[in-house]
């Protein structure tokens, strides 16, 4: 886990080895002016020694000044390289998610992967920076600290060694019991996270089903479940503080005692008590800081071990070593498919599909929801691989395809596409970023968008909010269908993505396709017969299979599914008229 986080330093390495020098610069210089001071005493006040008081002063403020310059370029090293970490990191996972197939993005919940660049890296980013100073100056503090009081009295520094064996021992059982509700605690932010995603995503159906109450409750759950188990962990962290002024005040008391009875013998002078008092509360802080330092090292395991999945996680779906990058036609071939979302070849979703559809030719698909429509054309792009059998595009197996060559010519539109804050012609241009206004009008006549676009004060220019949320479902696909349109594809997949315009648009957007892209292979997904009735072919899918192929007339009469379909539509617009 620590080798695979710290390849993301890369440029910060310098601040992160800086900052620990200069920290540990500050510590000589915290340790060296105890111990000068005790000669100050000793050597100078005592005996009314005046030049060398002033020069022992003199040399002391050097010390400070030295320490405090060391703190400051610590600091500023350290919150560097720690920024900058978790900078790195953020833009290693999310780089690493842009990758992943959607196998690998049905592994991981959208607020599992929003926990672990938020929350998750902020941990890691304190405790990296806790780990480069604090880490780093508690120990050496606490050895050169225990060092210097050893040598002034070794029978008194074992005070010292009691205190930091009992405290040692103490902290391993706090850590040993916190650590595994801390790893329960962080897949409970993620069902927080969820559960709020999905209520904002929702809101307007939320609202109209007056369900705020139950949505209320729902939050209230997770939310004072993760208020429980902070409670319980917090409860054992919390004994630290306590047990820690427990041994340091014990401490004290025990320095205090048989120091005096040193002084009293004449064994021991007042400047080295003074001195060994000093290192006492070094010693003992340090060990508070470390108890700290330990307590967030156990939250940030369990953050680290996290972020680390996605960072490992390797996208199932790759180019090869000779990978293409000419789609050469759009003609596609299904041979033998089988598909499996769990890779398990007896829970397979598309069995021993078989299907040939030439560049240029519409075709619809229609079946029962479930039927795994929209699986069998998320293949195309290798959206997903296929279990067993071959899916061919331009007589090429689209494994042996250059995977960005490959989409760049396999256009989707999805019945919930999305549309992102920004212009619509921001929007437009995701399908070719160069495209001029020209294309982007033609693009936008051919899906019927062009219209109501003018209507828009301001016109291609006007903004469209995240998600698309000010503008119809039906404007919303059209704009879709234009984006798509702009990438010029060799195959145009329409999947159910005209169900929210009415039928005298789809029928429009259809004949523009016929007209404008003679060349373009379409396929459209379709819960309405009347969209795909005048395809070249149509793909009838039942349970997984293809069930028939034919054409609309073809269908009517030799296909049972087709035409109970098509009665139930026939019936249902006769009695809407």
């Amino acid at each position: 886990m620590i080798k695979t986080l710290l390849k993301s330093v890369r440029e910060y390495k310098k601040d992160s080895l800086l900052a620990p020098v200069f920290m540990i610069g500050e510590v000589a210089m915290e340790v060296l002016i105890p111990f000068y001071m005790a000669k100050l005493i000793n050597d100078g006040i005592q005996v009314q020694n005046m030049s060398y008081i002033l020069k022992m002063g003199l040399f002391l403020a050097l010390l400070c000044i030295i320490s405090l310059t060391c703190g400051i370029l610590s600091g500023k090293y350290a919150s560097s390289a720690a920024s900058g970490f978790s900078k790195n990191l953020r833009k290693d996972m999310y780089y690493n998610i842009q990758n992943f197939s959607f196998t690998n993005i049905d592994k991981f919940s959208t607020s599992s992967i929003i926990t672990r660049l938020t929350t998750d890296v902020t941990n890691i980013q304190n405790a990296y920076q806790m780990i480069i100073r604090v880490a780093v100056r508690s120990p050496v503090m606490l050895v050169s600290a225990f060092v210097m009081s050893f040598y002034l009295n070794a029978k008194l520094s074992t005070i010292f060694l009691v205190a930091i064996i009992i405290l040692s021992i103490s902290l391993y059982l706090i850590i040993k019991n916190a650590y595994p509700i801390f790893q329960v605690i962080f897949k409970v932010y993620d069902k927080l996270n969820n559960v709020v995603q999905e209520n904002l995503h929702g809101i307007r159906v939320v609202k109209s089903y007056v369900r705020e109450d139950f949505e209320e409750d729902k939050f209230k759950e997770v939310a004072t479940d993760l208020f429980k188990k902070y409670v319980k962990t917090e409860k054992i962290v919390a004994l630290t503080n306590p047990l820690m002024n427990l041994v340091i005040n014990g401490a004290l008391i025990a320095l205090a005692w048989f120091s005096a009875e040193y002084i009293i013998q004449g064994e021991m002078q007042t400047g080295d008590l003074t001195t060994l008092i000093t290192y006492s509360t070094q010693i003992l802080m340090s060990l508070m800081m470390l108890s700290m330092i330990l307590v967030m090292l156990v939250i940030s395991k369990a953050s680290g071990e996290r972020i680390v999945e996605i960072l490992k996680e390797e996208t199932d779906i790759k180019n090869n070593n000779v990978a293409k990058t000419e789609v050469k036609s759009g003609d596609i071939s299904f041979k033998n498919v089988n598909f499996s979302y769990t890779n398990d070849k007896n829970k397979c979703c598309l069995v021993n599909i078989n299907l040939d559809i030439k560049e240029g030719e519409t075709v619809g698909i229609i079946g029962a929801t479930g039927s795994s429509k929209s699986t069998l054309v998320q293949l195309i792009p290798r959206l997903y691989d296929t279990l067993s059998g071959t899916v061919y595009v331009g007589g090429e197996d689209v494994r042996n395809y250059d995977l960005e060559a490959l989409r760049e010519n396999v256009a989707m539109v999805l019945q919930k596409n999305t549309l992102f804050s920004g212009s619509i012609k921001e929007n437009l241009r995701w399908g070719n970023e160069n495209a001029t206004d020209e294309e982007m009008e033609r693009v936008c006549k051919l899906a019927c968008a062009h219209d109501f676009i003018q209507d828009f004060e301001n016109k291609y220019d006007t903004y469209i909010e995240q998600g698309g949320t000010n503008v119809s479902g039906g404007q919303k696909q059209r704009l879709c269908i234009a984006r798509a349109l702009l990438k010029k594809p060799k195959i145009l997949i329409l999947d159910d993505s005209t169900s929210a315009v009415d039928t005298k648009t789809d029928s429009l957007i259809r004949e523009a396709f016929k007209n404008e892209i003679p060349n373009t292979t379409k396929i459209i997904i379709a819960q309405r017969i009347s969209s795909i009735q005048h395809a070249d072919k149509i793909v009838v899918m039942n349970e997984g299979k293809i069930d028939a192929i034919g054409t609309h007339k073809e269908l009517l009469q030799n296909n049972e599914i087709y035409k109970d379909i098509y009665r139930l539509q026939q019936k249902g617009g006769s009695e809407n008229d």
